[in-house]
Parts: structure tokens; C-alpha cells; sequence
């Protein structure tokens, strides 16, 4: 059977886009509600955003050209929808950028106690990596695209090598515990590890708007993450105690990823120099990936020239309100996926494609002549609804310290 290209980069486009760092923040949000706790909310999210990103879909096909999110809000809702994507836009892409940078600081400090048994505070480990791959952002897209490159096959062979050594460690005991309250706990980081809506557009116009290849597209680039979750979720909650020193409770406590709990626990050198290899390249793909587009966006929203001068203003709007947060504390990197998932993604991929499918089909005659229309009708959009601002309510009262109290 011959596989047309197009689709297959469009699906490696989808997965690509979906997998990164967040995977790392998985382990420690969910692993205290246990292994299958986890995987229902996540099958539950990956409906949820595989749903919303057939909706942004759907908008995209009504509206002529390469539209961004921030445009289809402007077609749609007007100058109301317009900011909401910006701000929500922005929030996201400067939460992920702070998030990342504050993983590969934990990165760089383990690897020079593990390799070097140096000491150095944590907020050390922030400035040589992001000096390193900044330089990449700064020389722009074709740079980016040729580390990005490497930088992926990497991680691909770091994961199956995981695979191969990890998997006799796991211990069938710690998958069966399970705690369905602490599933709260997970709402929002979850959320960070199914977007890769903004791509749709890029999609559409990469595959000339054929409905058939973009539902293929979007239908099996959102499983392989799922499928590649599943698989990270058995190795590290079937390894790494909830309970003790580096069990998940404590890293969930004190922000640690999931990576550095694997190779704490382990007591195999080896496999925990493959583990921090596999963390370090799945924070630096996604933090090349998230930087360059929050460059682009300054630069496109504020008109900004990318050249001289206006290349080093952006190169400070883009990387120096990230890295003054990620000082901040020991926790930012769960916290910035946390504020990333419930007020950046949900509001962006969630109850954004819900107003301007709502206003297309029902209040306008944008839809008129749709190539593809999501069923479900108004219930669907309505639930689609309520669970985005659920997810919101979940994650205020998490951060006003309601559902922890409750909880520990």
C-alpha cells in the first residue's frame, strides 16, 4: 500500500508538535492518583482536545488563506475574540517558555552532580543552556529547524533505549495504587500535553485543504502521543514510589520532573544517564519550538522588524521575562505548565473554537458553505463548554490553595 508523504509528515507534524516537556510534568501530577486514574483522564483530554482541534478545523476551511488562531478569533468574534486569542495566545507561550527553562535548569544541575559531583544551586543551571539555545531562536527558523532535527532523533533513540533497560524495573504492584481525588491534581498539566491546535492552519494549506487527508492527519497524530504517554506513564509510575524522599508526592511538592525522580530511584547508572538525556532533549525540542513562535508573535504583533535593532529587542521580550520567573522558585516548572494548562490552553483551544464555531454556525452565515461540519451540534459545544471552564475553576481554587488543603 502506498503511504502518500503529505499525510505522513502531517501526521509527524501532529505527534511532533503534541510530544515535549510537559510528558516530564506527567508522571508527577497523576502519579498520586495512580496509573489507571491517569490514563481515564487522559483518554478524557485527548477527546476533548481531539474534538476542539476539529472545531478549529472546521473554522479554518470557512475562512480563505493561512489564518492564525488569532485571525479565525478576529473573523469570527471580532475585536473581542481577537484580544482574548492574543492574551491567552501570549500567556500560554510565555508560561511554556518559563516552564522549559526552569526543566532544563533541573536538568543541567543533575547532570553536573551526577557526572562532575559538583554542587551548584538550581537557578545556575538557567544560563548556560538558555545561552546555548537562545543563540538557535536568535538566528532563526532554519537554525532551529537543523538542532530541532537532531535534537529529535535523539530523544526518539533515548526513548527506546528506555524502553529496552526500564522496563524489567517496573514493578506491577505500584501500577495497581490507585486515589481518584488526586486526579484534580492533574487537570491542568494534562491539558499542556494535547496542543497542537496552532498548527491546523499550516495543515490546511500543507495539504491543500483536502478534508479526508486533514481528518486522517489530525484522527492518527493524536493517538501516537496517547500511545506514547501510556508507555512513559508504565515506566515511570511502575518505578518510582508515591511515598519517601524521591517518591511522586515529594516531587509533586517541590516541582521536581519526572525524569530526575527516574533517575534518583534507579540504581543504574547507565539508565539514569539515559533517562536525563531523554528529559534534557524533550525540554530543549519544545523550548526551541515555544520560543520561536512567542518570537514570532512579538514580532508580528507589535511590528517589529526582525533585524538590528528590533532583533535584540526581541530576543529580550522573548527570553527575559521567562528566565526573571524562572527565578522565582524551586516549583515554577509544574506551576508555569499548571497556569500554562488552565488559562492558556483551555481558554485558547477550549472555549475559543466553541464561540467562533457557535457564532459561524448559528449567528452568521460564515458556515454557509462548509466543507466540514464536527457533529455533535450545540450539546457537544455546550459540554465542551462547561469542562474548559471546570478545568478553570479547578485550577483557581488550586492555586488559591482550596484543593491542596483538602488534599494534603
Amino acid at each position: 500500500m502506498k503511504i502518500d508523504s503529505k499525510v505522513l509528515g502531517g501526521v509527524l507534524l501532529v505527534s511532533g508538535t503534541t510530544i515535549g516537556a510537559a510528558m516530564l510534568a506527567l508522571p508527577v501530577s497523576t502519579g498520586m492518583a495512580g496509573f489507571w486514574p491517569a490514563q481515564l483522564l487522559m483518554l478524557v483530554y485527548w477527546v476533548y482536545m481531539t474534538y476542539t482541534a476539529f472545531l478549529i478545523l472546521e473554522v479554518n476551511l470557512w475562512i480563505e488563506g493561512t489564518p492564525n488562531m488569532i485571525t479565525l478569533a478576529g473573523r469570527t468574534l471580532g475585536m473581542g475574540g481577537k484580544l482574548l486569542a492574543w492574551a491567552s495566545y501570549l500567556f500560554l507561550l510565555y508560561s511554556l517558555t518559563t516552564a522549559y527553562l526552569a526543566a532544563s535548569s533541573g536538568v543541567f544541575v543533575e547532570f553536573l552532580h551526577r557526572v562532575f559531583a559538583l554542587e551548584v544551586p538550581t537557578y545556575v543551571g538557567l544560563f548556560p543552556l538558555l545561552a546555548v539555545f537562545s543563540f538557535f531562536v536568535f538566528r532563526g527558523t532554519a537554525s532551529v529547524d537543523h538542532i530541532n532535527r537532531a535534537l529529535m532523533l535523539g530523544m526518539a533513540a533515548a526513548f527506546v533505549v528506555m524502553l529496552v533497560f526500564l522496563t524489567p524495573h517496573v514493578d506491577p504492584d505500584l501500577l495497581m495504587h490507585f486515589d481518584w481525588k488526586f486526579t484534580f491534581v492533574g487537570l491542568s498539566v494534562v491539558a499542556t500535553s494535547f496542543g497542537f491546535h496552532i498548527i491546523i492552519p499550516t495543515l490546511c494549506t500543507y495539504l491543500e485543504r483536502d478534508v479526508d487527508k486533514l481528518k486522517k492527519v489530525i484522527w492518527i497524530g493524536s493517538v501516537i502521543p496517547v500511545v506514547i504517554y501510556t508507555l512513559w506513564q508504565l515506566l515511570t509510575l511502575g518505578i518510582i514510589p508515591v511515598a519517601g524522599a524521591n517518591g511522586l508526592r515529594e516531587g509533586f511538592i517541590h516541582g521536581t520532573d519526572g525524569a530526575t525522580l527516574l533517575t534518583r530511584t534507579l540504581a543504574s547508572p547507565t539508565l539514569c544517564v539515559v533517562a536525563r538525556v531523554f528529559g534534557f532533549l524533550a525540554v530543549m525540542t519544545s523550548f526551541l519550538g515555544v520560543s520561536l513562535s512567542l518570537w514570532d508573535c512579538l514580532a508580528d504583533g507589535f511590528r517589529i522588524r526582525n533585524r538590528g535593532r528590533g532583533r535584540l529587542m526581541l530576543y529580550a521580550m522573548t527570553f527575559l521575562p521567562p528566565l526573571f520567573i524562572a527565578l522565582s522558585g524551586p516549583r515554577i516548572f509544574l506551576s508555569a505548565l499548571e497556569y500554562a494548562g488552565a488559562f492558556g490552553v483551555v481558554i485558547l483551544l477550549g472555549l475559543l473554537p466553541v464561540g467562533m464555531v457557535w457564532w459561524g454556525r448559528y449567528r452568521s452565515d460564515l458556515s454557509k458553505h462548509h466543507a466540514l461540519r464536527v457533529p455533535g451540534g450545540k450539546a457537544a459545544l455546550m459540554a465542551v463548554a462547561i469542562i474548559s471552564l471546570l478545568v478553570i475553576v479547578v485550577e483557581v481554587l488550586n492555586k488559591t490553595g482550596v484543593i491542596k488543603t483538602w488534599l494534603f
